[in-house]
């Protein structure tokens, strides 16, 4: 038996404006995070940086949850 996953993950909807018109929404997207829980200004903060979106007006982050599972992204 393997030990516990010490991992976090985040699990969340979002609601993305822009500067320029449009937006975008996600649902039930995953972010890996250092440690047991982040504000949502940091998460709208990783989100924007991860997708690389630029003129983003507005963030908003829904429905969020932290789960405990393995990340999916290697170390750097």
């Amino acid at each position: 038996m393997s030990p516990p996953c010490s991992e976090k993950r985040v699990l969340f909807d979002f609601a993305i404006t822009f500067l320029n018109g449009g937006g975008l929404q996600g649902q039930r997207f995953r972010l890996d995070i250092d440690g047991d829980s982040i504000d949502d200004a940091a998460l709208a903060d990783a989100l924007v940086r991860d997708l690389r979106l630029l003129m983003v007006e507005s963030v908003v982050v829904f429905n969020k949850t932290i789960v405990e599972e393995p990340h999916k992204r290697s170390a750097l």
